[in-house]
């Protein structure tokens, strides 16, 4: 399997491998049951930290077009004779709803702001006029 990178591209590293592995399983180059390279083996081939290609698997496993297991690693799913396999790179990106736009994640919209910290023993030194000194 070869994956390339175009470190010139304004489309981020686990995006390009995504799309590749994903072009490649819709046009047949990697049938079902092919065993993927291990992460860690490929983000050294390809001079990447380790969560960057995990973030491209787990891509494609939300995409249902790879199943991962501990022990087995990361083989392309089966197709079902039900649904043929018409899946291409961007419908996989467009059935994420926009993941991509900072906020717009479908597993952000349940959570709460974030509150910033406070550095309860500076303000209260702030307020009275005092510094805080590096013995105490």
């Amino acid at each position: 399997m070869i994956v390339e990178l175009d470190e010139a591209s304004p489309v981020p590293p686990y995006e390009q491998i995504r799309a590749q592995i994903a072009a490649m399983i819709g046009s047949g180059a990697l049938p079902a049951g092919t065993r993927l390279p291990p992460i860690r083996q490929l983000a050294g081939d390809l001079g990447l930290a380790v969560n960057t290609v995990a973030r491209a698997y787990r891509e494609l496993e939300g995409g249902k077009l790879v199943t991962s297991r501990v022990r087995t690693g990361t083989v392309v799913a089966p197709r079902s004779p039900q649904e043929p396999d018409e899946r291409t790179a961007a419908d996989t990106r467009a059935d994420r709803g926009g993941a991509f736009v900072r906020g717009h994640h479908p597993a952000a919209r349940n959570r709460r702001p974030r509150r910033p910290r406070r550095d309860h023993r500076g303000a209260a030194w702030r307020l009275a006029g005092m510094t805080p000194s590096a013995g105490s």
